[in-house]
């Protein structure tokens, strides 16, 4: 066992956020950590990390072990270039950077910057984000501890980051609700939520296998409690009869019918609230043609964002907008909800179109404001949805806002409970088209999931911007991809866009290597493999091939029948199966990277 906590408690004030919990982190294993808003995730891996005190319980650290930690908000020293923010975590890990030129240069390298004298003041959330996972790697811990790793990253982005953590071998812990970015990184999910026995729930598998095992015991834990008040109910009806506690059979029953009325009661209280009640309200309208653009064109300063670009909405269409960050996704959505005009061409809306936007920096949240003033900002304790008046407490609660939060200020809520109020507020406004810029951030994965449903049933027209390519992919009718260089395609789904990525990455380096053999006379300007590389490569398919073997048959051990029932051997057996998939990734990197040298001298001695 690397990392380890017992009987863990925490508490901010009188709210706890967990008690009696106990986890372990074993060689190998890639956990995904979910949980709802305000379920503890956060404080959870900053006690695992040792940044932060249990109110009770004990954690345990393998001896020498080194551990890597990235918070949701990275920081830096002010002035600092991206080189010298790497050479101060070498600094106060008292080591001398000028001996540690490799690892800083391998640390630039896997967070791909071009420029390591770049002020990082002046670096996008993105690669701050980028530096501040290549900084903590730069140190090769043992295990690595991610908190929302994805924020703040654009899809570009997200698939590097899955490269890195993929081709990780040792262990590491991702809070995330990225779905879709879980299935891709996670072989362990724990949920962490008060409405488990253990509050926990822990599964081995992908993301997608730890949804089926968390609705079969979902299920069984209802099937139980229904059986349990029933139970109850039969012994609350014989307490009724008024039994004379005379006989030590009649004490014995009614001692009994108490411990399971305080087990159902616990039962009970235990149950989560239930998610976000998200439902957004269409027009109505029959039009076939709500928004139509032709030949439209648009820069800002130099730089291009669409260029000739068509497009015809009608009611029912999803359409989901992907781009590097900085491509010009949000001055798309302003083009088509008509707060910006295009340089060329034409865009034609349908009369008295209904446009509802959700702005991805909510600039149009008060901060001063109470709650209650921003859930209804025309005044008085009530709002109108769908034409019914509803009480602005019961409306509140819809959103899983509590009534004592009511004359809160804005600026008190959290990035999530901003999102849930900035969707009630857009619900109450019929819509012809709906356009989301990044509603998804801060939100986690039950409101995630009400949400995807809301939108899927939304029957007006919409425009999509998320970086969560898993509600992207169920959400959208058709994918507009946009290049940063005003080119705008369009694909069937995710995977369609995925699959040209890889056609587009694989011809520019075929590219490459042309040109660098044509600028050369047909001799590479890199010296190919040196004689332990040939060595090295002579021997790495038999490697790879017994790698292979290994994993095929650690798989064939995990799925052994009859160790099922042991938890204990279950985590063991998965461990090295792990283990032995990190080895044949690494095998296959190392493969890709030797064939890359070689492939010069190849070209020249076939030309």
């Amino acid at each position: 066992m690397l990392l380890s906590c017992e009987s863990l408690e925490k508490s901010y004030g009188v709210k706890p956020l967990f008690t009696d919990l106990s986890l372990g982190l074993c060689d190998g294993d890639h956990v995904g950590l979910i949980g709802p808003n305000g379920s503890g995730k956060s404080t959870l891996l900053k006690i695992l990390a040792g940044i932060e005190e249990p109110d009770r319980g004990t954690r345990s650290v393998r001896r020498q072990l080194r551990i890597g930690y990235v918070p949701q908000e990275p920081s830096f020293i002010d002035g600092h270039s991206v080189e010298e923010a790497l050479a101060q975590v070498l600094l106060d890990e008292g080591l001398d950077p000028h001996e540690q030129g490799g690892r800083m240069a391998k640390a630039l390298s896997l967070g791909g910057f071009v420029r390591d004298d770049q002020v990082v003041s002046t670096l996008s959330g993105g690669w701050k984000k980028r530096l501040a996972i290549a900084r903590s790697l730069m140190l090769e811990p043992d295990v690595l501890l991610l908190d929302e790793p994805t924020n703040h990253l654009d899809v570009e982005g997200i698939l590097w980051l899955e490269g890195v953590l993929k081709a990780e071998p040792h262990a590491f812990i991702v809070i995330s609700h990225d779905r879709r970015f879980l299935e891709s990184i996670a072989s362990r999910v724990w949920e962490l939520n008060r409405s488990y026995p253990t509050g926990v729930f822990q599964a081995n598998g992908r993301y997608s296998e730890f949804l089926e095992q968390r609705d079969a015991a979902l299920q069984a834990q209802a099937d139980y409690q229904a059986s349990l008040a029933n139970r109850v109910r039969r012994e609350v009806e014989w307490l009724r009869r008024g039994p004379k506690a005379r006989t030590t059979k009649a004490k014995a029953r009614i001692d009994s019918a108490g411990r399971l009325i305080d087990e159902l009661s616990e039962m009970e209280s235990r149950q989560a609230k239930g998610p976000a009640g998200i439902d957004f309200t269409a027009s109505g309208r029959r039009s076939k043609q709500l928004v139509v653009a032709q030949g439209v064109g648009k820069s800002l300063g130099e730089k291009p964002i669409v260029s000739d670009f068509d497009l015809l909405m009608g009611p029912g269409e999803r359409i989901g907008l992907l781009g590097p960050n900085g491509s010009g996704k949000t001055t798309v959505l302003k083009l088509l909800a008509g707060t910006l005009e295009p340089d060329r061409g034409t865009i034609t809306r349908a009369d008295r179109l209904r446009v509802v936007t959700f702005e991805q920096h909510r600039d149009s949240l008060d901060p001063q404001a109470t709650l209650r003033r921003a859930l209804a900002p025309a005044g008085g304790e009530a709002v109108v949805y769908q034409e019914r008046s509803v009480h602005l407490v019961s409306w509140a609660k819809r959103f899983l806002f509590k009534p004592e939060q009511l004359d809160l200020p804005v600026s008190r809520l959290s990035g999530g409970e901003q999102a849930r109020l900035l969707i009630a507020r857009l619900m109450l406004q019929p819509a012809d088209l709906l356009i989301l810029d990044e509603p998804t951030n801060d939100l986690d994965i039950p409101t995630l999931d009400v949400l995807e449903d809301s939108l899927l049933e939304f029957a007006g027209a919409l425009v999509l911007v998320t970086h969560d390519r898993w509600l992207l992919d169920r959400v959208s009718t058709r994918l507009l991809a946009l290049d940063g260089t005003g080119r705008a395609e369009w694909f069937a789904d995710y995977a369609q866009w995925e699959a040209a990525q890889e056609r587009t990455a694989t011809a520019d380096r075929r590219a490459q290597n042309a040109t660098e053999r044509a600028t050369s006379g047909g001799r590479s300007k890199r010296k190919g493999l040196s004689y332990k590389e040939q060595r090295e490569w002579d021997q790495i398919e038999a490697k790879i091939q017994e790698a292979e073997a290994t994993v095929a048959a650690r798989q064939a051990a995990a799925n052994d029948p009859s160790i099922a029932s042991s938890p204990a051997d279950l985590q063991e057996r998965y461990a090295t199966l792990h283990a032995a998939q990190a080895e044949v990734e690494r095998l296959y990197a190392r493969w890709a990277e030797l064939d890359q040298k070689r492939a010069p001298e190849v070209g020249s001695t076939q030309a």
